[in-house]
């Protein structure tokens, strides 16, 4: 055990999640362990009910059918039932998998005919495919969200729990499928463990965090026993997003950690009544989607009184880099930071060979964070993770002088315009930096002659009086090769979201060769 987890609250061995979740119960009792809902209406749950009620709810489970190994589907929104079906799933050995409400028809039918779950726990208000009877298999059984309350007030295994591996696999998180249908990457419960060691400096003991991101993605599911370990205190946030409403959480509940998109940061340190706040008990700030400017970077510490970090992740990698508290505004803006406890990264180019320092390369992952596969598809997982465990993925980058990780983009995103090589990621980051741009992104699209030209999608700051393509050009130009400046300029309301809360570059793309307007 590191240094660093030893120093987690939760004490003794946990070979597996569901030992995890009851020893939570045991040494953080009437601890917090979730804050969900406004006003009258909000809802607290300790860790010590946490696993009262999962495990009352894993009876519930078994007497029905499920059997250890079974894939269970939660199809409801974040919430409290969420966090305690994720924990009954557990105790009753199975393979838990979460949905997003927001996936579409299409995307949800390509999930559970990939899990193929031996049941599901649904909100069929969010879920309507399943409301109509449209399940994967006939003999599915199906916990609806109604039945909850009252399967809590059961009585639970207890002793009669399933007793599970720590090599057997615990959860599958799906991709976003903004390039295709989902992928489930699978975790087992020594995956899981890792997330308390690799997590640095954004758990400490007892922390209350504001979470926005829904429970289905991995920064919920893949942190689980982070939080377990911590005994830290997860506040959900209300939907849609508020800056009145983040302020409010911060306050109330006393907020150690937050996460939010640097356009949500802005507009919080712009309300009027942030400056007088109290937020002295705010220890630090994650900044996620996009780069955060050095300006705001210093308007947060100067107005909160915390430093913002970035990390970098993606689903089949809950952990991978991060920056200090204490680097330097320029590389939290321009850079991902440094492996995490547990991760190694290295840069190779097309042939696996490692690209020399300073050069753009693929980036490749290894440690106990990485997934064990793609559930169900070999060939895809052969695609990606080596059998010595390293993971390729489609984002490249490169190493700055201080061995921090820069990246310039994806190799599914770089367009070629006129022989050379474009990254949007990179044009992206420079468009961040104007002040009349609160969102930006930039896709290729086939153009005569020259090959693929860049169109820049573009949120404006003031809608009335929104950047023009002559200035957008001139801008980077000013910072970055001509080539890289965008040749189209498409103004938008807000950029289109993915389920998993990411730009839906697919969508940009289908925009970009449906229109050849500066506006829309």
């Amino acid at each position: 055990m590191s240094e660093r987890c030893a120093l987690a609250p939760l004490t003794g061995s946990s070979p597996t999640l569901a030992d995890a979740l009851q020893a939570a119960a045991d040494q953080h009792g009437e601890r917090t362990a979730f804050v969900d809902g406004e006003g009258q209406e909000r809802q607290r749950l300790s860790f010590a009910e946490w696993y009262r009620s999962a495990d009352a709810l894993a009876a519930a489970l078994v007497e029905r059918g499920v059997r250890p190994g079974d894939v269970v589907a939660i199809m409801l929104a974040t919430s409290i039932d969420y966090a305690i079906a994720y924990g009954a799933i557990a105790l009753a050995g199975g393979v838990a998998t979460g949905l997003n409400p927001r996936l579409g028809e299409r995307e949800i039918r390509s999930i559970l005919g990939r899990a193929q779950p031996s049941a599901v726990i649904l909100d069929p208000d969010l879920f309507t495919i399943m409301a109509h009877g449209d399940v994967p298999h006939a003999d599915i059984v199906v916990v609806n969200r109604s039945e909850l309350a009252a399967l809590y007030e059961r009585s639970g295994l207890g002793d009669r729990r399933p007793r599970r591996d720590p090599s057997d696999a615990a959860v599958i998180i799906w991709t976003s499928g903004t390039t295709g249908i989902p992928k489930g990457a699978w975790f087992d419960h020594r995956n899981l463990h890792a997330a308390v060691a690799s997590a640095g400096v954004m758990s400490n003991p007892y922390d209350v965090k504001l979470v926005g991101t829904p429970f289905a993605h991995a920064g919920f599911m893949a942190k689980i026993w982070d939080q377990l370990g911590w005994g830290s205190t997860i506040v959900i946030a209300p939907t849609p997003w508020r800056a009145c409403d983040m302020l409010r959480l911060l306050v109330d509940e006393r907020i150690t950690v937050a996460g939010g998109v640097p356009a949500q940061w802005a507009k919080l340190l712009d309300l009027p009544g942030a400056a007088a706040a109290d937020l002295s008990h705010v220890r630090l700030g994650l900044v996620a989607t996009a780069p955060a400017a050095p300006e705001l970077i210093e308007r947060v510490s100067s107005t909160i009184g915390c430093p913002l970090v970035v990390r970098y992740a993606m689903t089949e990698s809950p952990s991978i880099t991060g920056t200090d508290p204490d680097d330097d505004p320029m590389v939290q803006y321009r850079t991902v930071g440094r492996p995490q406890a547990g991760m190694e990264i290295e840069l190779v180019d097309d042939d696996g060979a490692l690209v020399p320092q300073g050069e753009v390369g693929r980036v490749r992952i290894r440690g106990e964070c990485v997934m064990r596969g793609y559930w169900g598809d070999r060939d895809q997982t052969a695609a990606v993770l080596a059998d010595d465990g390293w993971l390729t993925s489609s984002d490249l980058g490169l190493f700055d002088d201080s061995g921090n990780l820069v990246l310039v983009g994806r190799a599914t995103d770089m367009y070629i315009r006129g022989g050379y090589n474009v990254y949007p990621l990179e044009v992206e980051n420079v468009l961040a930096e104007h002040p009349g741009i609160e969102q930006a992104a930039v896709v290729g699209s086939p153009a005569p002659v020259i090959g693929e030209i860049g169109v820049a999608f573009v949120a404006p700051t003031d809608p009335m009086d929104p950047p023009t393509l002559a200035e957008v050009r001139m801008w980077v130009i000013d910072r970055l090769a001509d080539y890289k400046a965008p040749d189209r300029l498409v103004i938008l309301e807000s950029l289109p979201l993915t389920a998993m809360m990411k730009i839906d570059k697919a969508e940009l793309g289908r925009r970009a060769a449906a229109t050849t307007d500066d506006r829309a």
